[in-house]
């Protein structure tokens, strides 16, 4: 029996963007079509098959160490931006605004999918979800930058928890465009019960 199981659940893939020099702005540059490798994204300035550890990680690493690269994919919802939008008084969230790399449609309550989920497109393209990735104020100085954002960046990371999608990296090689169906497989795994907290 396969680890992993193929669910009726999919996502329409409605934007795809890439940021091309972090160092230069968060902003992601959209795209129609995007080719994955092992190393992320192509072109993409948070790809690599390693990455310098950073707060997210400084309990297991000392900030700056070279550890396996599980973000090199933003993944975020359509249906969640949209519920930050209406909670900062602002008329959409743009994805370029938050360095995503791909917006999708049709997954319920997609930042909270179970680790190690596959997003499997039409070519065999997959991705594996890491975990949820939580909001930062990084963003806040794209989304003020830009006429749409209302000067509401600082509104953002409250509004954007348990709502800021999922970072992700890529397990089989291939290319993703704009219309095209992931298909969600979900790790067959029973709830952990150690521990209490």
């Amino acid at each position: 029996m396969p680890a992993l199981k193929p669910t009726p659940h999919t996502a329409r893939i409605v934007w795809i963007g890439t940021v091309v020099d972090r160092e230069a702005t968060l902003r992601s540059a959209p795209v129609e079509r995007m080719r994955l490798t092992f190393a992320g994204p192509e072109g993409e300035w948070h790809g690599g098959l390693t990455r310098p550890s950073c707060v997210r990680v400084s309990a297991h690493h000392p900030e700056g160490t070279e550890i396996r690269n599980v973000r090199q994919v933003s993944l975020v919802s359509a249906e969640e931006l949209a519920t930050i939008a209406g909670q900062m008084g602002v008329e959409a969230v743009d994805p370029a605004w938050l360095g995503a790399t791909m917006m999708i449609e049709g997954i319920a309550d997609f930042s909270h999918v179970p680790p190690s989920s596959r997003l499997q497109g039409p070519d065999g393209a997959t991705l594996v979800v890491d975990m949820e990735n939580r909001p930062c104020h990084l963003p806040a100085k794209v989304i003020d930058g830009d006429p749409a954002g209302q000067g509401r960046g600082r509104a953002f990371k409250a509004a954007a928890a348990g709502r800021r999608g999922v970072t992700a990296w890529v397990e089989r090689e291939g290319t993703l465009q704009i219309g095209e169906t992931l298909r969600l497989h979900l790790p067959e795994q029973p709830a952990w019960k150690g521990g209490t907290g």
